[in-house]
């Protein structure tokens, strides 16, 4: 029996996880539905419907941010408890990707958005104590304050901080930085007039990394990579049937 909290166990899992993921086939179903309700359907019986469990055919577009955030932070806690200890400090810290913007927001000083009350980002936000320098939440937003642009490489600075103490993060985590700092330069480009171009490009890459990190610790950032442009993907379909019901949707 494999251990649980071992790379061998982490890797399975991954592994298992990779393979239930949708093909381009199961998104192409899923995006020719114009209807709201039958594109959850559609979701429901896809290898989505993880995605969806909280959402409904009344759910509006602030029902669908919470939920697609719940289901990421959920699914990332699940990913850290297969991975050796040493990993999960870093893997944790990625929950918190998905409260970059509203992060950046509050640092500007935005007024918190009425939704955010029943958020789970509020609930950190209050109860964060920090037990040492730079980390936690509270303490990002702190630090973002003085420089709000820089929000995200303050995320980056505190997520190597919690990488395994090893002379520097392993190969294949060091090849994956490089190529999400990539994507991100050239989705920033503003001659940029495809960006589901980029993903596509991006998408494949990531999976041939993924196939190339058996035991590697860096798989576990890699498939979170992977499931991040799968719920940025599902959003987009949900966001835009639910705020605008009557659109014309492209084929």
């Amino acid at each position: 029996m494999i251990d649980a909290g071992s790379l061998e166990y982490a890797h399975a899992r991954l592994c298992a996880h990779f393979g239930d993921r949708p093909d381009e086939l199961a998104w192409r179903r899923i995006e020719t539905l114009r209807d709201f309700r039958a594109m959850l359907d559609g979701v429901r019986a896809s290898r989505l419907g993880a995605w969806i469990a909280d959402i409904g055919p009344e759910s509006d577009v602030h029902a669908i941010e919470i939920a697609v955030r719940a289901h990421w932070r959920g699914r990332v806690a699940a990913i850290a408890s297969w991975m050796p200890v040493a990993w999960r400090p870093a893997i944790e810290w990625c929950g918190v990707m998905v409260d970059l913007p509203v992060l950046q927001h509050l640092a500007r000083g935005g007024s918190p958005p009425p939704w955010l009350r029943t958020d789970p980002l509020a609930d950190a936000l209050r109860n964060d104590r920090p037990t040492r320098a730079g980390s936690g939440t509270a303490a990002l937003l702190a630090a973002g304050k003085a420089d709000p642009d820089h929000l995200g490489k303050l995320w980056y600075d505190e997520w190597r901080r919690r990488l395994p103490a090893r002379g520097g993060p392993p190969v294949q985590l060091a090849e994956l930085a490089r190529l999400l700092a990539a994507h991100a330069a050239a989705f920033g480009d503003p001659l940029q007039h495809d960006g589901w171009a980029q993903r596509r490009t991006l998408h494949a890459r990531l999976t041939q990394q993924f196939r190339r990190a058996a035991l590697d610790p860096a798989a576990a950032f890699i498939f979170l990579a992977l499931c991040a442009l799968d719920g940025e993907r599902l959003r987009g379909e949900l966001v835009r049937r639910a705020a605008f019901p009557r659109l014309q949707l492209v084929s």
